[in-house]
Formats: structure tokens, sequence, C-alpha cells
């Protein structure tokens, strides 16, 4: 049998078909066809320490469940005033800047990036997602 700690640190290695594999065993229903490889990891996480807590889990499953949640949440990016994205849809470039409470875009400023990715594609996107700066 794999300790908690093993099990956590092998999720965070794996790509969205393992994961996939890995959510059938656990759950007997293949998993959502829209669900990111990160909420299957987090929820598979969760099985593992759940099933570790019903069998008496230890500090060091603890330990791992933290460094797993810590190494997931430092994928997004920091953008300072002043960044400039680039993102190219449907054969027309789009410049997004940076700059303090928000974005400017077209001559006027956003709150939020998924905002602009709304206005450009004409659908609900991630705006991190859509721009390329959060995985």
């Amino acid at each position: 049998m794999i300790d908690t700690a093993s099990a956590l640190a092998e999720l965070a290695a794996l790509d969205r078909p393992a994961l996939a594999k890995r959510w059938q065993a656990a759950f007997a229903v293949p998993a959502p066809r829209g669900c990111q490889a990160t909420l299957l990891r987090h929820a598979l996480a969760w099985h593992v320490q759940m099933q570790a807590l019903h069998k008496g889990g230890s500090r060091k499953a603890r330990s791992a469940a933290e460094a797993l949640t810590k190494a997931s949440a430092g994928r997004s990016v920091v953008l300072s005033p002043g960044t400039r994205l680039v993102r190219e849809w449907q054969g027309q470039t789009h410049h997004v800047t940076v700059v303090d409470g928000g974005f400017e875009y077209g001559g006027k400023v956003w709150r939020s990036l998924s905002g602009i990715a709304r206005a450009i594609t004409g659908t609900p996107w991630s705006g991190p997602v859509f721009f390329g700066v959060r995985t």
C-alpha cells in the first residue's frame, strides 16, 4: 500500500489523461469532460487525504498535502503596471496594458482581464487563461 505523502506527490506530477484514469479508479465514473487537470488533481488529493484520515492520517501526510496546495497555487503570474499582454484572436492582434487599478484596452480601463476576453471573443473566458498568464 502506498502512503499518503507518496500518493499526493504522484498526483502533482500527473497530466490530465493520467488524472482522468485515477478519477475513474477512485470514483467509478469517468472524469467530467470539461474539467481541467488542476481541479481533477485537487479533488483526487482530497480523496487521498480523506482515505488517510479515515485510516489514521499522519503529520507527514498533512505536510505533503500542504506542499501540493502551495505548488498548485504558485501557477499564477503577478502583473506589474506597465506590463503589456498581446493576444492574437481570429487574425487580429490585441494589446492590453496593465495599469494601476486594472487593464487598459481599446482606450478604456477594465477591472478584469475576463471582461476584456469576453469583449474580444463574445463569449465568457477566464481572462488570465485567455491571455496566457495562468495555466
